[in-house]
């Protein structure tokens, strides 16, 4: 699966990358999720809102009730995380996901490629034997065992073709 969102990205250091298109709502990616910055900006003030809002309310009824004034407070905190979990579910209502999910069919040849692609990037892929019970159990749960069996037994007879070819080289430079 994958994410797809129309626009141009632009990065920037603190985690939150913006897409933008003529006429498009403003997009960002914030923590690996897409939001549209007007209802993050709208989130944020209902946050602060509801919060607060629960948090006065909270300390102004737990004063006259509550005859230590510290106890009386600490509930009133207690009250403003109440708020801030009501305001993060007003939200998650009022505002939708704006992801745009795509599901596409891998094949047996897509996934080798991935694999020889890590097996480039990282100087191999390792060796099946090398994980532990559990790891190669997860694996198999995910029908994942046999590709990597493949692309480890790849691997091994790629190593061995270039080991050969090697051997082969410097052979024939002893002969001249």
């Amino acid at each position: 699966m994958e994410q797809a969102s129309g626009g141009v990205a632009s990065a920037s250091t603190n985690g939150l990358r913006s897409r933008t298109q003529a006429g498009a709502p403003a997009l960002a990616e914030v923590w690996g999720d897409t939001v549209d910055l007007r209802h993050l900006a709208w989130s944020v003030v209902l946050g602060v809102g509801i919060s607060l809002g629960a948090f006065e309310l909270g300390r102004v009824a737990l004063a006259s009730i509550v005859a230590d004034a510290a106890i009386a407070r600490a509930y009133a905190m207690l009250i403003g995380l109440g708020g801030c979990l009501a305001a993060g579910a007003l939200c998650a209502v009022l505002f939708k996901p704006k992801r745009v999910v795509v599901d596409q069919a891998v094949d047996e040849a897509d996934r080798m490629e991935v694999l020889r692609q890590l097996a480039e990037e990282h100087g191999g892929i390792g060796k099946l034997s090398d994980l532990p019970a559990s790891a190669r159990a997860e694996l198999q749960e995910l029908g994942l065992l046999d590709l990597f069996a493949a692309a480890e037994l790849a691997e091994e007879a790629g190593t061995a073709t270039r080991h050969t070819a090697v051997q082969k080289a410097a052979h024939a430079g002893e002969r001249s």
